[in-house]
């Protein structure tokens, strides 16, 4: 799961820690429990990152996609909505321990794709002064698309990690990160991420 970056690479990149948060969206056993072959990879991945995000300075937050048993915050006219409650997944999961989340590591709980929608992650970014983003999660084709698409438009400045983000469909993946994700991000591979850590 190697990358590389656009033309241009992160060569004149740099971030303020104190401006800059990752937030790791869907990390959570449920999910990668549907993912068994690329699990390892994708957590060993995510951990560095994790890691050099906080020897930086740089803030770590999770979000999850949760719900409560029955799944009252799931609207019969949301068809995405429909397919999540299908699985009978999502209601006593957690954050993926090998992420080795801290006790001052914030964890947003979203009843949707977006991790903004209908969470207070923005209002707390903004209490922090935060304005550039660092974003990794599953699937490409779900939270991240939705909250890149709105993160984007909230014009924080963004940055997506490519080895820390999957999806099952790997050619709607790779589009993705060529089209709608390099429009509004800065795309990294984790060794572009890791030097812009450094």
């Amino acid at each position: 799961m190697t990358t590389s970056t656009g033309s241009d690479g992160i060569a004149n990149e740099t971030i303020a820690p104190s401006r800059t948060a990752l937030i790791v969206m869907h990390y959570q056993t449920d999910i990668l429990g549907l993912f068994p072959s690329v699990a390892p990879a994708l957590l060993a991945n995510t951990r560095r990152l994790c890691d050099a995000a906080r020897a930086k300075g740089v803030s770590v937050y999770f979000a999850n996609l949760r719900f409560s048993p029955g799944y009252p915050e799931v609207s019969p006219l949301n068809r995405n909505g429909q397919g999540i409650k299908s699985l009978g997944l999502f209601l006593e999961d957690r954050t993926a321990p090998e992420l080795g989340q801290q006790t001052n590591e914030p964890l947003v709980i979203a009843h949707r794709a977006s991790v903004f929608f209908g969470t207070d992650l923005e209002a707390r970014l903004s209490a922090q002064g935060i304005d550039s983003l660092i974003m990794v999660g599953i699937a490409s084709t779900g939270v991240v698309l939705s909250s890149v698409a709105y993160a984007s438009d909230a014009d924080f400045r963004l940055y997506t990690v490519k080895d820390c983000c999957y999806d099952p469909d790997q050619v709607v993946h790779e589009h993705l990160f060529a089209t709608a994700f390099a429009s509004r991000t800065t795309v990294l591979s984790l060794a572009d991420a890791l030097r812009l850590l450094a």
